[in-house]
């Protein structure tokens, strides 16, 4: 038994190991019947070629050889037929099947044999015609640039020109060419926005190749601000208009766009316009919801997009049914405030919308009018330099004219004044002496708010010395 389960693990391993080595023999990738890199053909001739390998195979072509273009006879071969052939046949060649071919395992696709075609006509030495439309090349930062003016022939040199007709030959440090792939700048600067093309002489006649415009796109974002600085609140039934404005260097290209609640539904358009400057952009993106709903309130947020930078910003939106005002003592429905105090504001608790006019009263007349130490601060009364004359009845008038809503607020204001005494002294000449028995008045005057309690103290003479009265002192209490 032990013999027999040493043999089936004896067996296992040999499995694996000859699969490993299948894996890494032979037909590890697809073999073609062509030994070179590169195949040079002339246009209108036959390209033939043959791929054999150990799993079903499958062909990628170039951007210009087109599958109609193209015949693919498969069937299996080998000596014991369990390889897997497919032969390619195009029967006419032409100058844009110029390019990389490929014959791989089609569900290995990393496994793989190439070999580079080259169509040559000496009519046109370059892939792309140059009637072609301009082709847009963008310039990446820290990254080298491709002009993919490829050419039909191995052997065709180029030069780079930068419109109108300055020549760059390549210098193999910073210019570089390579007939499969163009010109290739290893450090771009600025220098290299434009429109370029190439250029190159066959037998005495000049050809340039199709013009590439090249852009180097910015994605700086400078700043990102809404319309609405704060909180915004608006009455059910009304147009709602938010603006996202986003400041970019020249070149910077930008997407905005805008989450709110009433998305989903679309609720809400949005218009774009774009404004250059000499120093920089102005992107706009406005949303707007033509009448709004209670649906409708939550957060609204811009969000602007440029590369891999993202900025945004964000406002909250109210939506009311209808227009009011709520209006009510902070702190009751009489204040208390002490004379000689610097300033002192009169706050009641209003919450109103739309925003509403305010007026303030002092006895039945408009404060600002009585006196230049009242002014508005907001929706709040502002008393400089308190005075006692500043007590009475403060009344705050609440109107939204537009929609007939009226409230108002009568405070009662009380100032306190510290009590003083008009006298310095009791009297102010020396009252001589009383005969004992008699009667004598003497006199203190105080003034305060509230009114203060007098009281007078007397204080007995020395026990030493002759003293028929005593000093005698008034205060406030």
């Amino acid at each position: 038994m032990m013999n027999l389960i040493l043999i089936c693990l004896l067996c296992g391993l040999y499995g694996v190991l000859a699969k490993d080595k299948a894996q890494k023999g032979k037909y590890s990738v697809p073999i073609l019947d062509v030994k070179t890199r590169q195949l040079v053909l002339d246009t209108n001739q036959t390209l033939l070629l043959s791929c054999r390998g150990r799993w079903e195979l499958a062909w990628a072509f170039p951007s210009g050889l087109l599958r109609g273009e193209v015949q693919v006879e498969e069937f299996r071969c080998g000596r014991t037929g369990k390889l897997f052939c497919s032969r390619l046949t195009v029967s006419s060649t032409e100058t844009q099947h110029t390019g990389l071919l490929r014959c791989r395992y089609r569900h290995r696709t990393r496994r793989q044999t190439s070999i580079y075609l080259y169509v040559t006509d000496s009519q046109q030495p370059f892939v792309d015609h140059p009637d072609m439309s301009p082709d847009v090349l963008y310039m990446k930062d820290k990254q080298p640039l491709d002009i993919p003016c490829r050419v039909t022939h191995p052997n065709i040199t180029t030069t780079l020109v930068k419109y109108p007709n300055l020549s760059l030959s390549p210098d193999h440090r910073v210019i570089l060419w390579n007939s499969k792939k163009g010109f290739t700048i290893r450090t771009p600067t600025f220098y290299y926005i434009g429109l370029f093309y190439c250029q190159t002489v066959t037998e005495g006649v000049t050809h340039v190749s199709r013009k590439y415009f090249i852009y180097r796109p910015v994605s700086n974002i400078m700043d990102v601000y809404l319309n609405s600085s704060g909180p915004v609140e608006a009455l059910k039934g009304e147009r709602l208009v938010l603006n996202c404005t986003a400041t970019g260097e020249l070149n910077t290209r930008v997407n905005i766009t805008w989450d709110y609640p009433g998305k989903i539904n679309n609720t809400g358009s949005t218009s774009k316009r774009l404004l250059k400057h000499r120093t920089h952009m102005l992107f706009y993106n406005i949303l707007t919801i033509p009448k709004l709903q209670r649906s409708d309130r939550g957060l609204y947020t811009c969000r602007v997009t440029s590369g891999e930078k993202t900025k945004e910003q964000r406002v909250n939106v109210t939506v009311f049914d209808r227009p009011f005002i709520r209006l009510k003592p902070r702190h009751g429905a009489m204040i208390t405030v002490q004379a000689g105090q610097k300033s002192y504001r009169i706050s009641p608790k209003l919450r109103a919308f739309p925003e509403p006019q305010v007026i303030w009263l002092k006895d039945g007349m408009v404060a600002a009018e009585q006196c230049s130490r009242y002014h508005m601060d907001g929706t709040a009364l502002v008393i400089r330099d308190v005075a006692e004359e500043d007590a009475g009845k403060y009344t705050v008038l609440v109107r939204i004219l537009e929609h007939g809503l009226y409230q108002n607020l009568t405070l009662t204001l009380v100032v306190n004044v510290s009590p003083q005494i008009g006298e310095k002294a009791v009297s102010l000449q020396d009252p001589g002496s009383v005969p004992r028995g008699s009667r004598t008045a003497l006199h203190c005057t105080s003034h305060g708010v509230p009114p203060p309690h007098i009281q007078w103290l007397w204080h007995p003479c020395p026990s030493k010395g002759l003293c028929l009265w005593g000093p005698f002192m008034c205060g406030n209490v």
